[in-house]
């Protein structure tokens, strides 16, 4: 589970960065700015901007109904389908490359799908709640904790690691894609959406060797 969320939130990092260097120069893996330029779009009766950024939620969105559809809980549980979820994580992300080169937005859409598949589909771990392509709950816990701390009070030493964890890959994951942007332009992508299949065929032979269905 930690390698895993670390590594998750690695390649949303990874995502999210080429969206914010690339042609539209915006947020993937998370809707909080999306949901603010939206606003923006509709209170400047901005058609056009209303339509695209209502396409990228709704992106976000269908992915997580999609992961809902087909693993069918909120909590961590091997047998689950999750190899299946991953490689169609890794599917969008591989089609979002030529979309992106020729600067059409459907390819934000197809990787905002990825990552609203990808982020559904661990909701809680431990207790924690866990998302793995936006951090801003993972720095409100981490601010918690430390509250905690300071009062004396008893810290959660397995939920503060897996705030920990999170962040790490996702700072990483977008020092990794930057460089990979700058030498590769969206072709950056294809790291994340390679690292996705084989992890997503690590968990199949995983699950299969301890007699679970992937």
């Amino acid at each position: 589970m930690w390698t895993g969320a670390w590594v998750l939130a690695a390649i949303a990092g990874m995502v999210n960065v080429v969206g914010l260097l690339g042609f539209e120069h915006q947020a993937i893996s998370h809707l909080t700015g999306n949901t603010s330029l939206l606003g923006e779009a509709l209170a400047a009766h901005d058609l056009a901007g209303v339509l695209h950024f209502a396409l990228l939620i709704g992106a976000f969105v269908a992915g997580s109904t999609l992961s809902g559809f087909l693993i069918q809980d909120s909590t961590l549980q091997l047998g689950r389908r999750y190899g299946v979820a991953l490689l169609l994580v890794s599917l969008l992300l591989f089609a979002s490359v030529p979309l992106l080169q020729l600067n059409s937005a459907y390819g934000m859409y197809a990787a905002a799908c990825a990552c609203g598949l990808q982020n559904a589909m661990v909701s809680t771990y431990s207790g924690a709640v866990v998302r793995t392509t936006h951090v801003s709950g993972m720095f409100t816990d981490l601010g918690i904790f430390l509250g905690h701390a300071l009062r004396g009070l008893p810290v959660d030493i397995r939920r503060l690691t897996l705030c920990l964890l999170v962040i790490s890959g996702f700072l990483c994951g977008g020092i990794l894609g930057t460089f990979a942007f700058h030498a590769f332009g969206y072709r950056a992508l294809f790291f994340p959406a390679g690292l996705t299949a084989v992890v997503a065929i690590s968990y199949g032979v995983y699950a299969f060797a301890r007699g679970q269905a992937g």
